[in-house]
């Protein structure tokens, strides 16, 4: 050690020599400094650093002793000081880069917290101009094409040549919005004008599918019929394809999402019970799509009551829709290629088309019928079939409508099937045979009979919405490119839920809307054993449904235990960081068409695992293993047939094959745009060729 050292400790030592002491406690070997330690000055006075010189006597050994053991004194000491200083400088250091850590997540929060302003900023800025002036070129072109309609319908223009304006409104790819967006407040015959003189410009080729259904997400939404309108929809009009709707306008509907509601101000008439009768048509445009609604007149109580299914007069209230659907059509001059009808309600629409539409210049046209299911099919009274304009006699026979079982009844569904050029059932994870021998609750004979026009679909999901690159909703994005950020929704989701934040922890992830599918003494003792393997678990439940929220409570008490924390009210952020945060989503089924749990998984690289010991969906017997969806196939030959505790033993014990397993899924494309899309473009390219 330096001299200057010893004089002023203050002056720092070298970096290398600072860090290279060990930081023990000074105060353990601490020794008072000598009193022979004196500064001296020339002249004697005290000044410099010198020793007074010790008194003469004989004794000279023992004055050597002590010399020296007052310099290892004076020595031990400044050892000891300077120990202490770089101690301390060593204290000071840790407390700056605490501070500094701080600071930075801190910085890293606030960076988070105006990111997530902005953006909702953006949003909401983007909604405003739209709602103002900013509309895009599937709205003007649907604005037009539905003040078409009501030109035609109040007499302005011929059928021949509103087939003609919507053929070139349709066609063109020149921008609708610079040529019409400032001329549709115009009056009629100035619009009328223009139109007229528009140019076709370049040509693009697709299909004109028009949806008769009684659901569309977001404006009425009960079942999984109401996403798969709007899904499919969007993903027909994104490759090119027009795709209209055509729906009851009930009370209950949600229209702050339509753009453009109007009233078409033009008598509409349809024909029921031997009678015409009036209703309003109003239009508007949902999510790019053009949407019609049907109100009738004197029936006014079929679409003003709570909840839109059964009824008793269910029947009647339908197939007034579904005639009142046709007769708009066909005064509209709309000539579509496909018309696209949904489960029983408006199944009778294929009947009354063949039997009466086609002629009015329909011949063109074709028929599609999607069953969401075959578990309702209505049966009713033959004689109701004249409500509508059907013969009862020629329809009440074993190959058209006569029930198979209650033979003195007719089968809307089965006269739905019958009368359809082709048949989609959505499953995602059934075979066609499976369908056909176990799953039509009595309709076997006639699918049977029809086998050859069905086709099976899956359903798929929203991945504009639902995509972790992204998700506005998750702290960090990530994708299989780069997946730091799955872990930092980890984190967020095991914070959020007040759980232990172990790297090594898995955590499983389940979301309950209703607990009427779930065996919850099962679940619990699934949850139970996984806990004492290490797992975490997070259950997101719903709830606005009292039996979901009191079961769920329920579970929670028996469960008790500090690993396990439940989510009692939906919520739309939570469910996102829910699907990122968790390495596994507990499933009560693979077949999810409401809310797609399993899809959504594979797509934020979370391990659909189903709650049983596997899926005994996937454990069919050969012979009916032919014609099942991609999805399907994917499944079985991943996570479908694992349980919980498989799955856990698989992630510790063999992470690589693991991690290749969630980076494939991620990677598969099981969206509305794919085999759903894929499906469907082919019936519809099926029932053209007819």
């Amino acid at each position: 050690m330096s001299m200057a050292t010893l004089i002023n400790p203050a002056i720092p030592s070298s970096p290398s020599r600072r860090f290279s002491i060990p930081l023990t406690n000074p105060n353990s070997h601490f020794v008072k400094a000598p009193s022979l330690l004196r500064c001296v000055r020339k002249n004697g006075e005290i000044n410099g650093l010198s020793r007074t010189p010790p008194p003469m006597d004989n004794g000279g050994e023992d004055d050597a002793e002590t010399s020296l053991e007052e310099s290892s004194n004076v020595e031990l000491e400044s050892k000891n000081n300077e120990i202490w200083r770089l101690f301390k400088e060593a204290q000071q250091n840790i407390l700056y880069l605490n501070k500094q850590r701080v600071k930075a997540v801190d910085e890293l929060n606030k960076a988070k917290r105006e990111k997530q302003l902005l953006l909702n900023k953006i949003e909401q800025l983007e909604k405003e101009n739209k709602r103002v002036s900013g509309k895009d070129n599937l709205v003007v072109c649907w604005e037009l094409l539905l003040w078409i309609d009501s030109m035609v319908l109040g007499g302005m223009v011929s059928t021949e040549e509103a087939s003609k304006l919507r053929r070139m409104v349709i066609d063109s790819k020149v921008s609708l919005v610079d040529v019409f967006s400032g001329l549709l407040q115009q009056r009629d015959a100035e619009l009328l004008t223009e139109l007229r003189h528009f140019s076709e410009g370049s040509k693009r080729k697709g299909y004109h599918v028009i949806h008769i259904c009684t659901e569309m997400e977001p404006l009425i939404s009960v079942g999984p019929l109401a996403p798969y309108i709007t899904g499919l929809s969007r993903a027909l009009q994104r490759k090119g394809h027009l795709v209209e709707v055509i729906l009851p306008k009930y009370a209950s509907l949600d229209l702050d999402e339509v753009q453009g509601l109007r009233e078409i101000e033009a008598d509409s008439y349809s024909f029921f019970n031997g009678q015409l009768h009036g209703n309003r048509i109003w239009t508007g445009v949902v999510r790019g799509i053009g949407v019609t609604f049907i109100q009738p007149l004197y029936f006014s109580s079929f679409f003003n009551r709570d909840g839109i299914y059964e009824h008793p007069d269910d029947f009647e209230r339908f197939t007034y829709f579904s005639r009142a659907s046709l007769d708009y059509i066909a005064k509209s001059g709309k000539q579509p290629d496909v018309l696209h009808l949904h489960n029983w309600e408006t199944a009778i629409v294929g009947p009354l088309f063949w039997d009466i539409f086609a002629k009015q210049g329909l011949g063109n046209t074709r028929i599609l019928l999607t069953c969401q299911g075959f578990d309702s099919q209505c049966l009713d009274e033959p004689d109701k079939l004249a409500l509508c304009g059907l013969d009862p006699g020629r329809l009440h026979r074993p190959d058209r409508f006569q029930d198979t079982t209650k033979t003195h009844l007719v089968n809307i569904l089965k006269g739905g099937v019958v009368y359809s050029n082709k048949v989609i059932v959505m499953s995602s994870m059934h075979s066609k045979g499976r369908i056909i021998h176990s799953m039509s609750h009595g309709l076997e004979p006639t699918l049977t009979m029809h086998k050859e026009k069905l086709l099976v679909a899956p359903y798929g999901f929203d991945n504009s919405t639902w995509d972790p690159s992204t998700d506005k909703f998750l702290p960090v994005n990530y994708s299989t490119e780069n997946m730091r950020g799955k872990y930092a929704c980890k984190v967020a989701l095991q914070q959020q839920a007040g759980i232990a934040t172990h790297a090594s922890s898995i955590l499983v992830g389940c979301i309950i809307s209703e607990v009427s599918g779930f065996d919850l003494e099962k679940l619990k003792a699934v949850v139970r054993n996984a806990t004492r393997e290490g797992a975490q678990f997070v259950f997101l439940g719903n709830g606005s449904v009292s039996t979901t929220y009191r079961a769920l409570r329920s579970f929670q008490e028996a469960v008790e235990d500090s690993n396990v924390k439940f989510f009692y009210n939906y919520d739309e952020a939570l469910s996102h960081l829910v699907f990122a945060g968790s390495d596994i989503i507990l499933c009560h089924s693979f077949h999810d068409p409401l809310l797609q749990v399993p899809l959504k998984a594979l797509r934020y690289g979370a391990a659909p695992v189903s709650e049983a010991s596997g899926d005994n969906h996937l454990r069919y017997s050969s012979d009916h293993d032919h014609e099942i969806t991609r999805f399907s196939q994917f499944m079985r030959s991943t996570f479908g047939v694992m349980s919980l505790s498989q799955a856990l033993d698989e992630m510790k014990n063999n992470p690589s094959t693991w991690k290749t397993k969630i980076l494939n899924a991620m990677k598969k494309d099981f969206s509305w745009d794919s085999e759903c899309y894929e499906t469907h473009v082919s019936a519809y390219t099926a029932v053209k060729s007819l």
